[in-house]
């Protein structure tokens, strides 16, 4: 399976896959938020279009292209290419500058990078067919209140991820009761009791719970005993290709 990726531009931005680090992550004591195996996921389930200049723009708050103000941090050709205010209403509009080419059946999810914090300013999110599609489409951020913002060199500002989005019209959501499934139930209050105990005993400061210091369950894909064996197709961790060159 591949994903074709055309340049749009005689100096693409590079591509690469999601990276797991996070500032505002790094910056809790311990790295506690890595412990969070969904975060971490996330972060990587997709490839990162990374910004070649850097450069600040600032939003009067008005509803008109004008009323946003971008400046590179130093000249770059084809700036207006790579960022503009197109829409106007205080949205800040850049350009993947790829046409991008999925299977059939897929499309692409672009946004933001996931868990990446920027203040003042939110990533709108698009579902794209790029089964199909034979132009390139456009990543938008919206300031959520008048200021300045600033994107960094080789930081991120598309973040894409592919979904087979058609077979989602399959889905019927059905609300069952716990109850009604046996096995998930018992495997269910066998983790609650083992929840329960450890954080019990890690405020108590037993010496076996604080070492431990958290319950890996989850992220090494493991079951405690007495709900059963873990699954084998378990993922803790994203190994995604990087762009090679075709023919």
């Amino acid at each position: 399976m591949e994903l074709e990726c055309y340049p749009m531009s005689p100096r693409p931005p590079d591509m690469v896959p999601g990276r797991q680090q996070r500032a505002w992550m790094d910056r809790f004591s311990n790295r506690h938020p890595y412990r969070c195996l969904p975060l971490n996921m996330a972060n990587t389930t997709g490839w990162e279009i990374l910004c070649p200049v850097g450069f600040t723009a600032e939003w009067n708050g008005g509803p008109h292209q004008a009323d946003i103000h971008i400046t590179p941090d130093q000249p770059y050709p084809d700036f207006a290419h790579l960022v503009s205010s197109h829409f106007s209403g205080g949205v800040l509009t850049m350009h993947p500058q790829y046409l991008f080419r999925t299977p059939p059946g897929w499309g692409m999810l672009a946004s933001g990078p996931p868990n990446h914090v920027k203040d003042g300013i939110q990533p709108l999110v698009g579902l794209i067919e790029t089964d199909w599609l034979p132009f390139p489409f456009t990543m938008n951020w919206i300031f959520t209140r008048k200021g300045r913002i600033r994107f960094e060199r080789g930081e991120p500002y598309c973040f894409i991820t592919l979904i087979e989005h058609r077979k989602l019209d399959q889905v019927q959501p059905v609300m069952k009761q716990l109850s009604s499934n046996p096995v998930m139930q018992g495997q269910f209050d066998a983790w609650n009791r083992q929840r329960t105990d450890f954080n019990k005993r890690l405020s108590l400061g037993d010496p076996d719970a604080v070492r431990e210091s958290w319950q890996r369950y989850y992220f090494k894909g493991e079951l405690p005993e007495e709900m059963g064996p873990a699954p084998a197709e378990h993922v803790n961790k994203r190994r995604l290709k990087a762009m090679r060159m075709g023919v």
